[in-house]
This record gives C-alpha cells, structure tokens and sequence, in this order.
C-alpha cells in the first residue's frame, strides 16, 4: 500500500516538474514572438539568449516580501492561490501524453477534468473578496461571470463529439481518430471550442478580468511575491492544460498525420509538437487582436456561441441518429 502510493506519487512529480520547466519556457517563447511580431528584441540579457530570463523573474518573485493587506481575510488570502495553483495542475494526471504514458486513464476522464475545471472559479472569488479591495473584488466577479458563461458552450461542445465517441475516456477519444482526425468533420466545433478556451484561461483578447485600464490587474491586484507566482503559474499551467484538451479533442492527440514504415518518431513528440502549435496560436492572438469590451465579451458568450453550439449538438446528433452511426 505504502509503495503503490510513492509510485503513484512518484508518476505525479514526473509530470509535474517538467510541467512547470515548461511553464517557464512558455513565458520565455511568449514574450520572444511578440517581441519579434512588435519588432522588437525581447529578453535577451539574462543568459544566451535571455533564456534565463523566467527563472530570474520566478526568483526575484520568491524572494520578494509577502505583503499581506490590513484588513484582509488572512486565512482565504492565502489559500486562494494555493488553491488555484492546486487545481490547475490536478488535471494533468488524466493527460495522455501516448497511449501507454498516462497516469490516471478514469472511464470518466472528462467529466473529471469539467468538474475540476469549474472549481477554478472558486480561488479567484476568494482572492478578490479576501484581499479586501473594490478592484480585487469587481475584478473576480468579471472573471466568474466571464468562466461560467464560457465553460456552458464548453461542456456542450463536448457533449456533441461525445456523442460520435460513446466514451468519457479520453484515450478512447483520441483512438476514435485513428482514420480521421475531429477536426475535420466538427471543424465550426473547433472554431467554437477554440475561442471559448482563450476566453475559459482569461487570455487576450477575452483578458477583462485583468483589464489594467479600469481594474489595475484584478483579481490580483493585492498580491506580490510567492502568492502571485502562483495565481502565474496557474493561469499558464491552464493555457498548457486547454492546448493539450484541443490536441485530444480534436486533432489526433498522440496520434501522427501520416505513417512513415522506414522512420520511427515517438507518439508524445507528435502529442508535444501539437501542443506547441497550439500555444502559439494563443500567444499570435494575443499579439495581434484588439482587446473586447466587457459587455462584447458576455453578449459573445450567451447570444453567440450558447445558441450555436446547442444549434451544432441537434444538428450532429440528428445526422449520427439519421445515418446510424450512433455508437
């Protein structure tokens, strides 16, 4: 018993420290393409290259003196980013990197990655309301309307491709495109789950929650030090975590485009080279698109993509029942 959960603890830490080795790469290769997109250098004096830049940045945050407000909830204003760091790494136990390398394959992965997912909300009401300040506080509340309203097109998007699949497992979903991948056949699907996942991780152009020009940087707005590299850590842990969700969900996961008999490439290099494609389709978004109102943001939510994602689930269901190819 003792050794089966050191194992299993064991397992964890391997996904884990690398997860956030590329946490640190992410930020790195973030500010690297909109530097060269703006037409500028970026980092570049921290080691070759500037590629010790995110470890000075996370030093210089661990060293920093944690400042706590005055009149602060202490006890939830430091278990709020404790919290969210908690449950964006929780999920990746149930990431198939290949077929073979998974730690937790749940017949009900996906229902547990939704339901772990919706929690995150919890740590940023508590920041905003713990910290004790209007602009900590007006910030979680845009960012809870802002991942509700997007996490329902989510769950029905997902409700469509399930229906194709007739599994929760996620290795099942993945193996379901060995002849075509879902990007093909649920292609408006994508489109649809692709944006609401930049606005699900608070990303440009949906970033409200953290609009400097009316709430400084919300929700987080009272945090410095070790507290704020966690909320960090979370929110680019996330990033990862959707990127990896579309690469299962839609194209192929572990699974390569084309079979080379004379040329071997392992399956997490095609599951690792998706999920960096992805990443920079976040990162070219934020670089190049405006930022939305507040209120553009919720109408996209609830008048534009509710409507069409319920519209595509009786669409595909109706042809999978007409054609028989319900499983």
């Amino acid at each position: 018993m003792f050794i089966s959960a050191l194992l299993v603890i064991f397992q964890y830490l391997i996904v884990i420290v690398p997860l956030l080795l590329t946490v640190a790469v992410f930020t790195l290769f973030e500010r690297k393409v909109i530097g060269y997109i703006q037409r500028r250098k970026g980092p570049n004096k921290v080691g070759f290259l500037g590629v010790l830049q995110p470890f000075a940045d996370g030093l210089k945050l661990m060293i920093k003196e944690p400042i706590i407000p005055l009149n602060a909830n202490i006890f939830l204003y430091v278990a709020a980013p404790i919290l969210t760091l908690l449950l964006s790494l929780i999920n990746w136990v149930l990431i198939p990197f290949s077929e073979a390398n998974v730690i937790s394959n749940l017949n009900l992965g996906v229902l547990f990655i939704l339901g772990i997912s919706s929690l995150g909300v919890y740590g940023i009401i508590l920041a905003g309301w713990s910290s004790n300040s209007k602009y900590a506080f007006l910030g979680a509340l845009r960012s809870a309307a802002q991942l509700i309203s997007y996490e329902v097109s989510i769950g029905i998007i997902l409700i469509t491709m399930l229906l194709s699949v007739g599994s929760l497992n996620i290795s099942d979903i993945v193996l379901c495109q060995e002849d075509i991948w879902f990007i093909v056949p649920f292609f408006p699907l994508f489109l649809l789950f692709f944006i609401s996942g930049v606005a699900e991780t608070n990303r440009h152009p949906f970033d409200l929650p953290e609009a400097e020009a009316e709430l400084v940087s919300g929700y987080n707005v009272e945090y410095a030090s070790v507290g704020f590299a966690f909320f960090f850590i979370g929110e680019y842990a996330n990033i990862i975590l959707m990127s990896s969700l579309i690469v299962i969900f839609f194209l192929g996961g572990w699974l390569p485009p084309f079979t080379l008999p004379f040329l071997y490439i392992p399956d997490y290099f095609w599951f690792s080279f998706k999920v960096v494609f992805v990443v920079f389709l976040f990162i070219l978004i934020r670089a190049v698109l405006p930022r939305y109102r507040y209120d553009q943001l919720m109408s996209l939510g609830w008048k534009v993509f509710l409507p069409l994602s319920l519209g595509f689930l009786i669409f595909y269901s109706g042809v999978l029942y007409g054609l028989d190819w319900l499983p």
